[in-house]
């Protein structure tokens, strides 16, 4: 699959949409890094921190604990992976 990045947007291959850019905030940039990218990219880098430091909670999967780096994007008590979207959209901006 061919991708082509410009500022604004991300088109992944040529008959969708293209994809919208954004800036994390700085909370986020710790944990998925300061270069821009797309609301996938950025919640698959998040899952990807959650696996590798085993912030899952062990009873239920859904649920999500977080640490020092994820409690000012996330806040202090467990976060339902369900609420994602709504946490991400607060993080990223164009």
């Amino acid at each position: 699959m061919k991708t082509q990045t410009t500022q604004q947007t991300e088109t992944v291959a040529s008959n969708m949409k293209p994809r919208a850019v954004f800036n994390p905030s700085p909370a986020l940039a710790k944990v998925v890094g300061k270069d821009p990218l797309t609301r996938p990219d950025a919640l698959k880098k998040l899952w990807s921190y959650i696996r590798q430091e085993n912030l899952q909670d062990a009873s239920d999967k859904r649920k999500i604990l977080p640490d020092a780096k994820l409690k000012p994007v996330l806040g202090n008590g467990p976060v339902s992976m369900f609420d994602f979207a709504g946490i991400l959209s607060k993080n990223l901006t164009r």
